[in-house]
């Protein structure tokens, strides 16, 4: 068919020759090579799209949170280092001086309990089911025994506790900003002038003191932290 029309025919050929100009340039003629072109210009844009996907380890196990399958550890969350923002509440107060600490057999447990409870569970001789019955809340802390009360620069990270069938246990995890060696001497101070025995002992970094009042008993893990203490406290009766 031959086209007559002279309008007709120029939209023609003008048409046809958009077509071979593109076509002659280079120019992309679909998105993705479009795309591609752009991208290879820019080279964060390249790189962001080439570079592999960064994984943290430590929240993999973590996902699928309602799956059939439970993760392969507790949940946890990051602890703040005892010394952020830290600032001291407390009054200087004269303090005794442990004396230098024995062998500590029973460091070891200490390390190795991954809860409250298991870290009960390991301190407690002879009966153990008061161990196995504590709850966990943060209030515990605030019932601990006097001599025990925390220092007023303590961070509770964790607390559990019990007062049934006869029992009356509180465990603390807490933190704070204070050196382990002045955190030994407090703890040591404060158990001497509440009627307790002391005995200091050590396995590596971590310190023990512990000793016992009548049935009542107690029991400190404190670890270095930063420039601050960790510390594990088992009050046992009092």
């Amino acid at each position: 068919m031959t086209i007559r029309h002279p309008v007709l025919w120029a939209a023609t050929l003008a048409l046809a020759a958009c077509g071979d100009a593109g076509k002659g340039d280079g120019a992309p003629d679909t998105l993705a090579a479009e795309l591609a072109q752009d991208n290879a210009a820019d080279p964060a844009v390249t790189a962001a799209l080439r570079d592999r996907i960064m994984v943290d380890p430590t929240l993999a196990a973590q996902a699928n949170g309602d799956a059939v399958r439970p993760p392969d550890r507790p949940y946890g969350a990051p602890v703040p280092s005892a010394t952020v923002a830290a600032g001291s509440a407390g009054r200087d107060e004269k303090l005794e001086h442990a004396p230098a600490p024995g062998d500590c057999p029973t460091c070891r447990g200490g390390r190795e309990a991954l809860t409250l409870g298991e870290l009960a569970t390991a301190q407690r001789s002879g009966d153990r089911q008061c161990a196995t019955k504590v709850g966990y809340s943060a209030v515990w802390a605030n019932r601990l025994p006097g001599p025990f009360a925390l220092h007023p620069d303590a961070r509770v990270v964790e607390a559990a506790g019990t007062d049934a069938d006869g029992c009356r246990l509180r465990v603390v995890h807490f933190v704070i900003a204070r050196p382990v060696g002045q955190m030994v001497d407090w703890t040591y101070t404060r158990a001497r002038r509440g009627g307790y025995s002391a005995e200091h002992q050590a396995e590596g970094e971590q310190h023990l003191v512990g000793g016992t009042r009548g049935d009542a008993a107690y029991v400190a893990f404190l670890t270095p932290d930063g420039d601050g203490t960790s510390v594990d406290l088992i009050v046992d009766g009092g």
